[in-house]
């Protein structure tokens, strides 16, 4: 028994002839030339939307996703960002709606909703449409929580556990803050001098 091992290669296939015009294929001489002709280039030119090319995609690829967790290093440069305004200015309104809120704090919706679920200190009111509608007291207790999670870096189970042991964490943080804002003056007036 001679069983003889052939691929695909061994097997003769028929050649179909192809028929190629020639005068179709070959460019007209006067294209031939004008591609082939020397040209001058300028070299700054070139390296100049070179460098821009590389410059736009290294901007494209540093672009970070605001998805899944913040780095601490961030939390701490974006908490200096916060503008929420003056007690008398806070609470000229009666209520704020989550977009506002949200804007104060420099946050997404969807993160202050999962603190109001996981925190009782803040109770925003609900419309009948169930907007969420922030009192100013709920901004302060926001402000408050803000500060534990993202300035003073504890988790939501440790924040949790000050407020509940913390009876005078509010007075606390206000002297904190006090205490940031004379920093600030004395820091700018030290810049003038």
């Amino acid at each position: 028994m001679g069983l003889k091992q052939t691929s695909l290669f061994d097997f003769d296939f028929p050649e179909t002839p192809i028929k190629q015009d020639k005068k179709k294929l070959s460019p007209p001489k006067e294209v031939f030339e004008a591609v082939h002709e020397p040209v001058e280039v300028d070299v700054r030119a070139v390296a100049a939307v070179v460098e821009k090319n590389v410059k736009l995609k290294a901007a494209s690829t540093e672009k970070k996703s605001t998805r899944g967790r913040m780095k601490i290093s961030d939390m701490a440069a974006t908490a200096e960002l916060i503008s929420i305004p003056d007690d008398e200015e806070l609470f000229s309104k009666s209520y704020y709606s989550i977009g506002v809120v949200s804007e104060m704090f420099k946050v997404n919706h969807s993160l202050l909703r999962f603190w109001e679920n996981e925190f009782d200190i803040l109770k925003p009111r609900k419309n009948g449409k169930g907007d969420r509608l922030f009192r100013p007291e709920d901004v302060k207790n926001l402000r408050l929580i803000y500060h534990l999670l993202r300035e003073r870096k504890y988790t939501i189970e440790g924040a949790k556990d000050f407020l509940k042991k913390s009876k005078h964490a509010e007075k606390k943080y206000e002297l904190i803050a006090s205490m940031k804002d004379l920093r600030n003056f004395l820091l700018q007036l030290k810049a003038e001098i």
